[in-house]
């Protein structure tokens, strides 16, 4: 299964992030990216990519346990940035070292499990909205508008498990699916990773 675990942002925040997209949409060069599903919105924690149904047992058992150290947090979906000039994002504000602690964890939840995990990497958290499909693309415009958005806070109080199903259709421009497959309540009981 290919894994990673994230936070997901609820539905009237993802809502209102839609509302700004739809303008996005509308602004010239739109068509030379490629958006993401906005089902599939989510802020990634810790990818994993490929991982052995062997190791999901204990792989749940210690999500649970960074789960259960990491008490709930605010965040709002906020601004916007890019990585290169290919990837457009919305970033978020709030208690993000509370954020990137639970990326810790997840990730460190990760490698004890047993799951080889990439080399360790500052975390950023970001929730991708299109890859532009060649370094042609002016993304300014984008950021411009990005700039002013400000989602309304919300109390992020689950560490999910997501899988992601690759296209397998072959039809251009097809999306990842994601689906759930485990969550754990954020339950602040403190402590190390």
């Amino acid at each position: 299964m290919r894994l990673f675990a994230a936070v997901v942002s609820p539905p009237d925040q993802l809502a209102e992030l839609g509302h700004v997209v739809d303008r996005l949409h509308r602004l010239p060069g739109a068509d030379g990216l490629r958006w993401t599903s906005r089902p599939g919105w989510h802020l990634t924690l810790a990818f994993m990519g490929e991982v052995d149904e062997a190791l999901l047992p204990e792989l749940r058992v210690r999500l649970a346990r960074a789960a259960h150290r990491t008490p709930p947090f605010p965040l709002r979906l906020h601004g916007g940035g890019h990585f290169g000039r290919r990837a457009l994002w919305t970033g978020v504000a709030g208690d993000l070292d509370e954020l990137r602690l639970l990326a810790e964890r997840a990730d460190a939840a990760a490698r004890r499990a047993g799951v080889p995990m990439d080399e360790h990497r500052r975390y950023q958290a970001h929730l991708t909205l299109a890859r532009a499909r060649t370094d042609e693309v002016d993304l300014h415009p984008f950021l411009d508008e990005l700039g002013t958005f400000e989602g309304t806070r919300w109390e992020v109080t689950e560490l999910a498990l997501v899988r992601s199903n690759l296209p397998v259709s072959g039809v251009p421009g097809e999306q990842p699916r994601y689906e759930k497959v485990g969550g754990w309540p954020l339950e602040g009981a403190g402590g190390s990773g």
